[in-house]
């Protein structure tokens, strides 16, 4: 299809969706047939940034050096409105709420932010793309549309060269951890955007809870089950060993399941891009699995995420491995029950080794700290180009992930130096915002990250495809598990053969 057919037939797509002449599972099996990965789609965050309001987030603002280099730079693009749509996230959350008034008293300019599910802010991406009308300057792009939308963004690298007079000094490309380049702002020789946030599964429990029972942090999967079964034995019903986002249907059913998969070592396709999940190291995941569900409270195959989460956060589940952002929220005292109470390490090592991306298909990296991370780019599309390149270059410069991060943003700093700045260790402290979690955090990116496939169909597998049938599986409509995963086998398959 040429591009200008495809773009066409975009803005058609999305245009029907939006007005509920589509369904869903149609909108993204067309989308995805034309290269629009949809990963995350219906990902809403759990928690988008949980602010700290002390004495000491007075002392928390821009350098004058940066504001001044603001300043200078973009007195040619005074007066002009910059748009962004983005999914509710602690980077967002943060320069909207708190930090954006000192870049546009700086520059001049005004700056839009329209924060949005994440489903939405895909819409309204993908129809700015199509039309072209320039509606939006910058992109929010999850990980898993790094592939379809890399020729309609600018490569950062690109514009630091290109534009040496807008550059801001000391902007240091290099310092943005090298993993989260490779696994979620890289596709194939380019750059789509710089890593701008980075939800990661690590695992937390209840030192008290721990300390009773004569337990201290598993190391192993099978330790973490043996736990479990324990504190659920032991304090049981009015508190479970661990919990879950097993919703049926829903994208955080498959991201638990890849853990637990990875944490075998299974993947999710092979190198001849077939689907592996029924294979032996698949199996011997939904084995551990089922027995881990026992250990959960009764409602968790209804959660999501959220659910989940405040299972942990109102003290009904002692442990969970999920994303590290709820940390920050656990430590919060007027919103929980378990602050000052949680403790943060890394996901227990895989049982067996973990496979490679040769071993792999669709560029999938096994790894139990399954990561769910974002880029931030400057559209061609863009009206002003030049002024949106100044305000990402603030959004993810060193100083301003500083301030995001102390300020409670609730997840990993995607730059290097930023885990070890003063004010960073400083926050080390309970209560809300913390960062007593980020050292973990960090760990857990550079030695245990995962990363799904990355194939067009991808949104309708992970969303609809093996969500429905894994919950299916759990409310007991399979005679085995082997029954499940080879009709989830079967049905992937024939999706991606198309």
């Amino acid at each position: 299809m040429r591009e200008q057919d495809r773009k066409r037939y975009l803005a058609d797509l999305t245009d029907r969706y939006v007005k509920r002449r589509i369904g869903r599972r149609d909108f993204m099996r067309a989308a995805g047939k034309l290269g629009l990965g949809l990963g995350a789609l219906g990902l809403s965050r759990p928690f988008g940034g949980n602010f700290i309001r002390t004495a000491e987030a007075a002392d928390l603002k821009p350098s004058d050096e940066v504001l001044a280099w603001v300043k200078d730079v973009s007195k040619p693009f005074a007066g002009t409105t910059l748009k962004l749509a983005t999914e509710s996230t602690p980077p967002s959350n943060a320069i909207n709420s708190q930090l954006k008034p000192y870049f546009e008293q700086a520059s001049g300019m005004t700056v839009e932010i329209e924060v949005l599910p994440l489903e939405q802010v895909l819409q309204k991406m993908t129809l700015d793309i199509a039309s072209q009308l320039g509606t939006y300057d910058l992109y929010y792009i999850d990980q898993s549309w790094a592939a379809s939308v890399s020729r309609d963004v600018f490569d950062p690298r690109e514009q630091l060269a290109g534009k040496p007079e807008l550059a801001m000094p000391d902007y240091n490309i290099d310092d943005f951890l090298p993993a989260l380049v490779d696994g979620i702002a890289k596709y194939e020789d380019r750059w789509v955007g710089v890593p701008y946030d980075i939800p990661i599964f690590i695992m937390m429990y209840r030192r008290d809870i721990y300390e009773e029972m004569g337990f201290s942090a598993p190391k192993s999967l099978d330790e973490y089950l043996t736990q479990a079964r324990a504190i659920t034995k032991e304090k049981g019903p009015d508190m479970y060993g661990a919990t879950g986002q097993m919703k049926s249907g829903h994208y955080s059913l498959e991201c638990d399941w890849t853990a637990w998969l990875w944490g075998h070592g299974g993947s999710i396709f092979n190198a001849d891009e077939k689907f592996t999940g029924n294979d032996e190291r698949g199996l011997e995941a939904m084995a551990y699995w089922d027995e881990l569900y026992k250990t959960m409270p009764p409602g968790v195959t209804g959660w999501t995420w959220d659910g989940q989460g405040q299972s942990v956060a109102q003290g009904v589940a002692a442990t969970m491995m999920s994303w590290g952002e709820f940390f920050p929220y656990f430590d919060d005292p007027s919103a929980t029950k378990v602050s000052g109470l949680m403790e943060a390490v890394r996901c227990p090592p895989p049982k067996h080794p973990l496979r490679t991306v040769e071993q792999t298909g669709f560029g999938e990296i096994p790894g139990v700290g399954h990561q769910g991370g974002s880029s931030l780019a400057v559209s061609k599309n863009s009206k002003h180009p030049d002024a949106a390149w100044i305000f990402m270059q603030w959004a993810t410069s060193f100083d301003t992930q500083v301030l995001i991060t102390a300020l409670g943003g609730g997840t990993g700093p995607t730059r290097e130096s930023v885990y070890d700045d003063p004010r960073i260790i400083a926050n080390r402290r309970v209560g809300p915002g913390t960062t007593r979690h980020l050292d973990v955090v960090r760990e857990t990116i550079a030695n245990d990250m995962g990363s799904e496939p990355d194939l067009p169909q991808w949104a309708e597998l992970s969303n609809d495809t093996i969500p429905v049938r894994l919950g299916k599986y759990f409310a007991g409509d399979y005679g085995s598990a082997k029954e499940a995963m080879d009709d989830i086998a079967r049905a992937v398959d024939k999706i991606v053969a198309g």
